[in-house]
């Protein structure tokens, strides 16, 4: 409300303690509801048992390319499921790193195959030139990845395990989701028409990071200076 008066502002700490550490009862109860992801205690984190047997040495995240994490050029990605109620549906999200720009993907069941079939007809409608690397964590729905990687031309990597850090965009645009597709929800009911419309709300909203921009705008101006390149090149 007042951007230009620091003396009138307050940090995001401020507003969570306001939230987590002083109501009680029922004022507590409302303003956690209220929250995008209403959590009842903050920075809880989810744990899970060790994953990803099937993930060879020279894939983990240790090898990625230094230009990756630098995030200076499109086409590099992250993924994840989010899964529905008693994970027997799911929902594979995918984030672009450097625009930060969202793809969801309707998934037909919860195993590799279903993530194989479903990222590949997401992942194929980009351009080419957007389809460089992929980040996942160690869920076994990437059991396929040499297959995918085959399809789509990509290279692939995988995080540490209990190292969400690794895929931040990625796990921060999961969080925000849940506003959309809140937890205990049967996501084989969610069709692709209606991922497609979530994602674009996503890719319309304005980020920090991105000096204020849209995810969209951030993409578009990257496809633009690809098609100058292509352009002067030729």
């Amino acid at each position: 409300m007042y951007p230009h008066e620091p003396a009138r502002q307050v940090s995001h700490e401020t507003i969570y303690a306001a939230i987590y550490a002083h109501p009680r009862g029922a004022l507590k109860k409302g303003l956690v509801e209220a929250l995008r992801q209403a959590k009842q205690t903050r920075g809880r984190r989810r744990t899970t048992a060790a994953r990803g047997g099937f993930v060879p040495e020279e894939l983990r995240i240790v090898h990625r390319p230094e230009d990756v994490s630098a995030r200076k050029l499109p086409g590099h990605w992250e993924g994840d499921f989010i899964k529905g109620a008693y994970n027997r549906s799911a929902v594979g999200t995918l984030v672009e790193r450097k625009t930060r720009f969202v793809v969801l993907c309707r998934m037909d069941g919860c195993t590799a195959q279903d993530a194989l079939a479903g990222f590949t007809r997401q992942m194929r409608k980009l351009p080419a030139f957007l389809r460089e690397s992929l980040t996942y964590d160690r869920g076994s729905e990437m059991a396929c990845h040499a297959d995918l990687a085959k399809r789509l031309n990509i290279d692939i990597w995988f995080a540490d395990p209990h190292a969400p850090w690794q895929r931040g965009s990625n796990e921060n645009t999961n969080g925000l989701l849940r506003q959309f597709l809140p937890k205990g929800t049967d996501l084989s009911q969610v069709s692709q028409t209606e991922l497609n419309d979530i994602a674009r709300l996503m890719n319309g909203r304005p980020r920090q990071t991105l000096g204020w921009k849209t995810p969209e705008e951030a993409l578009a101006q990257e496809m633009a200076d690809y098609r100058s390149r292509v352009a002067l090149d030729s």
